[in-house]
This record gives C-alpha cells, sequence and structure tokens, in this order.
C-alpha cells in the first residue's frame, strides 16, 4: 500500500503546475480524476506525438483517469456532485472567480464535502491588485525581482531555461500544501482552503539576495550575487572545444583544490583581492584545453567541479541510470512507451506498484464514474 491509497482527487487543472502535481499525488498512491472539457485540455494537441499521443500530455498525466465535461452547462456540473461528495482533495487552476462562476468555488464544494481539501494555483493568487492578470512563468520571475539577480547581458539577455515559478511555485507548494492540508483534515475533521500562487515562491528562491539587501540595505544587481555569476568560485567557464566547466568549489578546500588542479598563480587564489582578475586567469587557463582534458582532472580532485552535460548524455549516465530515475515508463493508447517523467517521490513508496502505466484517453472515464457520456469525446487530430 502506497502513502496515498484511498486518497480521491479532482483536478480541473491543465498545461503544466496542476498536471505536474496531481501527477506526484498520483504517483503516491492517489486515485487522480482528471475533469477534461469537450475536447481535452490543451495539452493534449501539443507536439509532438508519442504514437498519437501528445508526450508531454502522456508524461504529466501517467496513472490518471479522464472524464469528459462541460462545466458550462449546469447538468453537467450536476453528475460531478458524487464525486465531490466522495472526494479527499480538488485542485484547479483558472483565474480567480472562474470557479465560483460555475458553481465549483470552495464555499459551494465545502458544502457538499466539509472534509475537502480544496486546492487553487494561480499565477497572482485569489486576492491582491495583480489577481486576475494574466502571466506565464518569465513574468513571474520578472516581476518579483529573482530574474533581475541574473538575467545575462542587456543587449544579449538569457531567458531562464527552468520553468522555476510553474514547478517551484506552483507545483511543489501546491503538493506540500495539499498534504499539510490532509494532514490537518485528518487530525480535525475538517477540509481547508488553499491559495497557491506561483509568484509568492519566487521570493523563497531569492532567499541569499533577501537576506543581504535587509541586512545591509543594499539589495545585489544582476550578475552581482555570489551565487549567481558573482564569483570566481560559481561560475561556467568555457572550454576549448566549445564545452562548459560548471564550477562550484565554494568552500576553501574545494577552491585550493581546482586552483591547484588547473595550476592557477598563488598570487590569484586569493579572489577576494580582486574577483574579476581571479576569473580572468581561471577562464583563459580552462580556455587552453578541452573539456576531456579536464574532466578526469577535476573527478579526482573531488572539488566540485563538472562539464555541463546536454540532457541527452545525462540520460545515459550510469549514475542516474542505476539509481532507476528513468525505470518508470508512460504508455500511450497505441501501445508505445517511453520512460516516464522522473519526480521527487522516493521509490520506498512506490514499491509493489506497475512501472508502466498509461495516459488517460480522453473521457475513458466518464461512463465507470459518472454513469452514461455527458460530452462524448472528440478525437484529437
Amino acid at each position: 500500500m502506497q502513502p496515498l491509497s484511498g486518497v480521491l482527487v479532482l483536478d480541473f487543472t491543465t498545461l503544466l503546475p496542476g498536471p505536474l502535481a496531481t501527477l506526484m499525488l498520483a504517483e503516491a498512491g492517489a486515485e487522480v480524476i482528471k475533469i477534461e472539457r469537450p475536447g481535452g485540455e490543451d495539452m493534449r494537441a501539443m507536439p509532438p506525438r508519442l504514437d498519437g499521443e501528445a508526450a508531454v500530455f502522456a508524461l504529466l498525466n501517467r496513472g490518471k483517469k479522464s472524464v469528459v465535461l462541460d462545466l458550462k452547462n449546469e447538468a453537467d456540473r450536476a453528475r460531478l456532485k458524487p464525486l465531490i461528495a466522495r472526494a479527499d482533495v480538488l485542485v484547479e487552476q483558472f483565474r480567480p472567480g472562474v470557479m465560483e462562476r460555475l458553481g465549483l468555488g470552495y464555499d459551494a464544494v465545502a458544502a457538499i464535502n466539509p472534509r475537502l481539501v480544496y486546492c487553487s494555483i494561480s499565477g497572482y493568487g485569489q486576492r491582491g491588485p495583480r489577481a486576475n492578470e494574466a502571466g506565464h512563468d518569465i513574468n513571474y520571475q520578472s516581476l518579483t525581482g529573482l530574474l533581475a539577480l541574473q538575467p545575462g547581458p542587456v543587449e544579449k539577455p538569457i531567458v531562464p531555461p527552468a520553468l522555476v515559478a510553474d514547478i517551484g511555485g506552483g507545483t511543489m507548494p501546491a503538493v506540500i500544501n495539499i498534504l499539510l492540508g490532509l494532514r490537518q483534515r485528518d487530525a480535525s475533521g475538517q477540509g481547508v482552503y488553499l491559495d497557491v500562487a506561483m509568484t509568492d515562491a519566487m521570493f523563497t528562491f531569492a532567499w541569499y539576495a533577501y537576506a543581504i539587501g535587509h541586512a545591509t540595505g543594499t539589495f545585489p544587481g544582476p550578475g552581482e550575487l555570489r551565487l549567481a555569476g558573482g564569483s570566481p568560485r560559481y561560475q561556467l567557464y568555457p572550454t576549448r572545444d566549445g564545452k562548459l566547466v560548471a564550477c562550484g568549489a565554494l568552500e576553501q578546500k574545494f577552491w585550493l583544490a581546482f586552483c591547484n588542479t588547473i595550476g592557477l598563480p598563488a598570487a590569484l587564489m586569493d579572489d577576494a583581492v580582486d574577483p574579476e582578475a581571479t576569473k580572468k586567469a581561471v577562464a583563459g587557463i580552462i580556455a587552453a584545453q578541452v573539456a576531456d582534458h579536464w574532466r578526469p582532472k577535476f573527478a579526482a580532485a573531488d572539488c566540485c567541479v563538472t562539464i555541463m552535460a546536454s540532457l541527452e548524455e545525462a540520460l545515459h549516465d550510469p549514475h542516474f541510470v542505476e539509481r532507476g530515475l528513468f525505470s518508470h515508463r508512460v504508455a500511450a493508447p497505441g501501445g508505445a512507451t517511453m520512460p516516464a517523467l522522473p519526480v521527487p517521490i522516493a521509490e520506498t513508496l512506490r514499491k509493489g506498484v506497475s512501472k508502466s502505466k498509461e495516459s488517460p484517453v480522453l473521457g475513458a472515464n466518464t461512463a465507470e464514474l459518472l454513469g452514461d457520456d455527458v460530452a462524448a469525446p472528440r478525437k484529437l487530430v
């Protein structure tokens, strides 16, 4: 039995933050029922395709069930009441006020099921001057000052490669608070409403600059933060063959090991004297050799310095393979499979569970869970 076995989750979310959150709940044993509009959620139409199914949809919805309902139709909404009555968790990701207008806001569903843990995920939260603004990850990072800590050169700014707000501000806080909500519900007998704003956690990610600014009265500018380009010890250095050395030699013992490995002149090892001079010297030394020259040297020195890998290379790294990160699989309706998305659910909590699960066919569980089909699913092309 898994930790969330017997927990029923109604998933009204689309795209990334909510579906990834409910995927984690599903991987921990919850029964997740995805409530989709006729035609299915937008991710079902996103390329590329895996045996006719959108690969991104398959990854984010592995092991879930799908029910098709037109939430704007009163009769369809009425069909939800039995599910709401026995659900433990409801997760929604509409703009503030939408679920209320549909008659599915917290007060309405709590009247049916007062033990329900109800989680709303939105960009700016359910209240505040920005609550109804549209936005995406880059907007949430930019408005909270996180992006300003290292946007890259003004003439050639860098778009962040990770959706920090979606996953770190939406998915992770949703999962954490849902689990806390269930714990509180089990202790008190009462459900709870959770307002998760993706922007809120961006201040958490700016923890170091936050501390510096409040302690000194001066907040770090772009690239000044020690962990955002301001230190030679925490830096990316190009090699002669165009690869990157990722240096994280922050502590003195690692820094000295790194400096000795590359043969940095002793006068430059004290990077507090002239950080830019040290950085320039290190860059010159690293650039004089190819990555394969440095790789075994840094491994032997054990100094928190590595050669940047591509995602494709990382998928074949013996360490990650041995840890079983890619051992679970997701199957498309046609039977083709691909490695499931690695999620931070401990393997000990997934024992005894099939390692291959399907993503749901649109509306496949409508009749099973609600009786006759309310809205006939439409095949996507």
